[in-house]
């Protein structure tokens, strides 16, 4: 399996990108190099780890992904983890793409680990477009990807699914579901924690974990 994550790591990195949007793991800048090899720690992590589920969002965030090379994550968090998270920390073989003295804090992946934790679910983070896209001119920004934009995303996040054998899927927002349903993979939407979305985010993970546990999702 190492191959084969491998393999999808240098997938991404070839990738071609439209205009307005950053391939992070992409071979022209030397950065680039730490994101992939981030984002293969955490996928040989989560392999052996073998979450059922995965917790699909709509794509990079400047703040976030687009700097760690890691989905749902933060600068701060690839570095620090959370209180009763092990999963990222230096000690787990993640590294800064650059060295900074004030790390970045993501407020999306902050709520997306909390809740996690709180309900106790373990899940696979993953985007519907694993690639960074910006507003024209200025790439510390976010903007919505594009219809053709998420198709070109539809590839990958349906070999992850396969390669990790998922089997609950959790949409993060419209974006993701559109991709979901354009593969053909049934997942539950919950709404995205972003612009005041937070609490409606938690609800949606609550009831997902109620449905896991009673088994109207399959087995958890």
């Amino acid at each position: 399996m190492t191959k084969e994550l491998k393999d999808f790591v240098e997938g991404l990195a070839a990738a071609e990108v439209m205009p307005n949007v950053y391939n992070q793991y992409a071979y022209t800048c030397d950065e680039n190099a730490i994101r992939r090899a981030n984002l293969l720690v955490y996928l040989s992590q989560m392999y052996k780890i073998r979450p059922k589920v995965i917790l699909v969002g709509e794509a990079p965030g400047y703040r976030g992904c687009r700097l760690t090379g890691v989905p749902f994550t933060s600068e701060h968090l690839l570095m620090n983890n959370m209180e009763k998270l092990s999963l990222f920390g230096k000690e787990n073989g993640y590294l800064l793409a650059r060295e900074k003295e004030k790390l970045l804090k993501e407020a999306t992946a902050t709520i997306i680990w909390r809740t996690l934790l709180e309900y106790d679910i373990m899940a696979l983070a993953w985007n519907a477009f694993p690639f960074h896209p910006h507003k024209t001119g200025n790439a510390e920004s976010n903007r919505a990807p594009l219809k053709q934009e998420l198709l070109s995303g539809a590839k990958p996040l349906a070999a992850i699914i396969d390669m990790f054998n998922i089997k609950h899927v959790i949409a993060v927002g419209n974006k993701a579901e559109e991709n979901l349903k354009y593969l053909g993979i049934s997942c539950k939407k919950v709404r995205h924690p972003a612009q005041g979305g937070s609490n409606e985010f938690v609800k949606g993970i609550q009831a997902v974990k109620e449905q896991l546990k009673e088994g109207q999702y399959g087995n958890y």
